[in-house]
Order: structure tokens, then C-alpha cells, then sequence
């Protein structure tokens, strides 16, 4: 008789489990600017040197300006009951914008190189978050800036625009979106020379002679001919005329809306190359 043998049964092997990693993608953009900026903005607000600093340099310009030149004859050209402080103030506050936009370059190009760039690349943050946080602290930054002018040259020297409350503030806020497209146009040449003494020499290159080729502190007309002409095609004749009609409601309202399509075509070229220029390894 035989005996028929049956295999023993096979240990089960260990059921395996798929364990689900959870992707995280980061926060959203708007989460990202919002930090970023808050950092950037508390990083300036408790810096007394950048708090100091950052509101004489308008002042200075100011009282210069308007006590130097307001003792000069007026041209032939200058509006009639118009005084010389209410003339150059408009082109004080875009003077003042254009230094504004060049630290939000400077201000960027210290976080390439202070290490926090090459911190931010390790984490799931945005490249262009940083960008336009820099930008809108170049923009709280040159609100300041134009309120402390303003009040100083009413309360001072006497400033009384013909315009309205209502004009007056729409002149503000076309000088505070100058100030916005040429922070973008310095942010993007921050992204691209990483340094922060070229960047001030290219400001100084680019600002200084225009502000002088433009109708800031003249009248185009009283202007030498060949400054005249390159004063009709400068950029910030249109911005300058736009704000000084609104604030001193004299003529010259019909440049706003080149000075808003020079400031977007610039504020889109500067964000497009920023973002390029950012993205290159440091």
C-alpha cells in the first residue's frame, strides 16, 4: 500500500502595499508674491539706512530743483499763471520714479547674489515670483516717495496744482505706473549684469540725459533744436506732459495715452527679458 505524499503549502508571501507619496507642487503664485514681498518690504522697513535714505533723496531733489531754478527767468514758452514750482513738481515725481524703478534692479541683483536666489531654486517657488515681487516693492516704495513730495510741497513751499483732488491723485498714479514699466526695464537689466555698480552707471546713462532731452524743466519750444527733436520722441515727455496737464490742468492731456502704451510695451520687453535673464544659472 502506498502512501501518497502531499506537498506542504506554500507560505504566502507578504502582501506589499503601494504607499502614495503626496506631490507637493508649492503654493500658488499669488502665495509666493505675497511672501516674497512681505519679506523684501520688512527687510526695507527695518533697515533705517534704506528708510533714511530712500526719503531724502526726493527731497533733495526737490529743494534743488525748484529753489535753484524758480529763480531764473521763465522762457517764452511757460504757461501763463503757472508758477515754476508748479511747473517742474510733475517732473520731479517722475524723476523720482525713474531712481525708484533703478533700486528695484539693485534690489534684485543683491538676492542673486546674497545666496537667497540659490535658496529660492532648491524649493518649488515660481522664477517669476520674485520678479514681480521686486517690482511691487519698487512700486510701495515710490507711493512713499511721491507722498512724502507732495505733502512737503504744499505745506512748505507752497504747491496749489489748478487741478482737482480727483486729478491730482489720477496724475499720481500715472507717475506710479512709469515708475512700474521702468522697474522692469532696470529688474531686467539686474537679471542680465548681476552687479549693482553697472546697473546704477547704466541709470545714470539712461535718466539723466533724458530727463534734461524732455519738457521737465522747460518747455520743448524754449528747447535748442536738436534737443527739441529728441525731446518729441523721449519717452518721458509724454509721461511728464500727461501728469503736469492733469495736475495743473493746462493742455497736454492727449500724451497720456502714449505714456500708458510706451509704459506697457516697456513693462512687457522688461518682464520677458527679467524672466530670461533670471532663469540663466548663477
Amino acid at each position: 500500500m502506498t502512501t501518497q505524499l502531499t506537498p506542504a503549502p506554500r507560505p504566502h508571501a507578504p502582501a506589499t502595499v503601494a504607499l502614495k507619496t503626496p506631490d507637493f507642487g508649492g503654493s500658488s503664485f499669488v502665495a509666493q508674491v505675497r511672501v516674497l514681498t512681505g519679506r523684501s518690504l520688512r527687510a526695507m522697513a527695518t533697515d533705517p539706512g534704506i528708510v533714511l535714505f530712500g526719503l531724502i533723496q526726493p527731497v533733495v531733489i526737490l529743494f534743488v530743483l525748484t529753489q535753484v531754478f524758480s529763480k531764473m527767468g521763465m522762457p517764452p514758452h511757460f504757461p501763463d499763471g503757472v508758477s515754476y514750482l508748479d511747473f517742474v513738481l510733475p517732473a520731479v515725481l517722475v524723476d523720482n520714479a525713474a531712481q525708484s524703478a533703478m533700486q528695484s534692479g539693485v534690489g534684485l541683483v543683491e538676492d542673486l547674489r546674497n545666496g537667497v536666489v540659490a535658496r529660492l531654486r532648491s524649493l518649488p517657488v515660481h522664477p517669476g515670483a520674485l520678479l514681480v515681487a521686486r517690482s511691487l516693492v519698487g512700486l510701495v516704495r515710490s507711493a512713499v516717495q511721491i507722498l512724502v513730495i507732495m505733502v512737503l510741497a504744499m505745506t512748505v513751499l507752497g504747491y496749489s496744482p489748478n487741478g482737482g483732488v480727483a486729478e491730482l491723485a489720477l496724475s499720481a498714479g500715472l507717475t506710479l505706473f512709469i515708475s512700474f514699466a521702468l522697474g522692469w526695464a532696470f529688474i531686467a537689466a539686474g537679471a542680465w549684469l548681476r552687479r549693482a555698480e553697472p546697473l546704477q552707471n547704466l541709470a545714470l546713462i539712461v535718466i539723466f540725459p533724458l530727463m534734461f532731452a524732455s519738457s521737465a524743466y522747460v518747455p520743448v519750444a524754449d528747447l535748442p533744436g536738436w534737443l527739441a527733436a529728441v525731446a518729441h520722441v523721449n519717452p518721458l515727455t509724454y509721461a511728464i506732459d500727461a501728469t503736469r496737464a492733469l495736475a495743473l490742468d493746462v493742455p497736454g492731456l492727449d500724451h497720456a495715452i502714449p505714456a500708458l502704451l510706451i509704459g506697457a510695451v516697456i513693462s512687457a520687453a522688461g518682464a520677458f527679458a527679467a524672466l530670461a535673464g533670471f532663469r540663466r544659472p548663477l
